[in-house]
């Protein structure tokens, strides 16, 4: 029998799970964006949620790699680090360039955190 038939079972039960909670989450964050009236508030929803289900993702990846293979797997973090830096740095840029056209059409912006009375 080669290594790739002999995978334990409770192994592939718990990567059904993880991979299914992961469409879940998928599935969540989509009606989130339909949903969701404006588009800052849609932006914050489903990041968590597709977050989660890359988390999600990952952890089936390195249980089906491990229980493949010789050892412990460690490859599939390198995914979720970069997505993890890559995502939140994203997110800042999508909303700066949001509030500079709702500024450009003359909307009505909510003041500066931080700013004092005066600046309101």
């Amino acid at each position: 029998m080669s290594a790739a038939s002999t995978a334990l079972p409770w192994a592939e039960a718990l990567i059904a799970l993880l991979l299914l909670g992961s469409g879940v989450l998928a599935l969540t964050a989509a009606t989130g964006l339909l949903r969701l009236p404006d588009f800052f508030v849609r932006m914050h929803a489903p990041a968590l949620a597709s977050t989660l289900a890359a988390w999600a993702v990952t952890l089936a990846s390195i249980v089906h790699f491990s229980g493949r293979g010789s050892g412990l797997v460690l490859h599939p973090w390198l995914v979720i680090i970069v997505l993890s830096i890559t995502a939140p740095v994203t997110t800042i840029v999508l909303a700066r360039a949001a509030l500079f056209r709702r500024r450009q059409a003359g909307d009505a912006l909510p003041p500066p955190l931080g700013a004092s009375d005066e600046q309101r």
